[in-house]
């Protein structure tokens, strides 16, 4: 398996993570129930966690989107399951939209895949090797500023 396509399937299981935080933290009645709670804690962290090791090998843009997306399909689809909540629709409908709008993002996402220049340089988005990148907002410590000259 690709670290690209790990890193979707990674993706997915933060998604999931996702629903679980939502759903728990309904549960948990604005964090006045103990077990709900500590439920919700434990998926916050897991989800965190999946997402920020997901979006090493995705785009952060996509790869949020479809977290949310998930989370939000999921949760919408789930609370009637769990929870005194309906599924109008117009629910179906608009969820239906968000699903529709994230795969599109994705596909199009796959068109537009142009190289990122200081990602491909070795360097970060402030810094490079001490020096200024050119064209970056925030730039980085030039060698006269860092030994204290002007």
């Amino acid at each position: 398996m690709t670290g690209r396509a790990r890193g979707w399937l990674v993706l997915v299981l933060a998604g999931v993570f996702e629903v679980g935080y939502a759903l728990s933290v309904g549960g948990s009645h604005g964090f006045g129930v103990l077990s709900w709670s500590l439920v919700a804690v434990v998926f916050f962290l897991l989800t965190l966690f999946a997402l920020s090791v997901a979006l090493r090998t995705i785009d952060m843009g996509i790869g949020y989107a479809v977290w949310a997306g998930i989370g939000a399909v999921g949760a919408a689809l789930l609370g009637p399951v769990f929870f005194a909540e309906t599924l109008t629709p117009t629910k179906a409908f608009w969820l239906a939209v968000i699903v529709t709008g994230v795969v599109w993002l994705k596909l199009s996402d796959r068109s537009s895949r142009s190289p990122d220049p200081v990602r491909s340089a070795g360097g970060s988005a402030t810094f490079d090797q001490g020096n200024e990148v050119p064209g970056v907002v925030g730039r980085g410590v030039d060698e006269g500023a860092r030994h204290g000259g002007a």
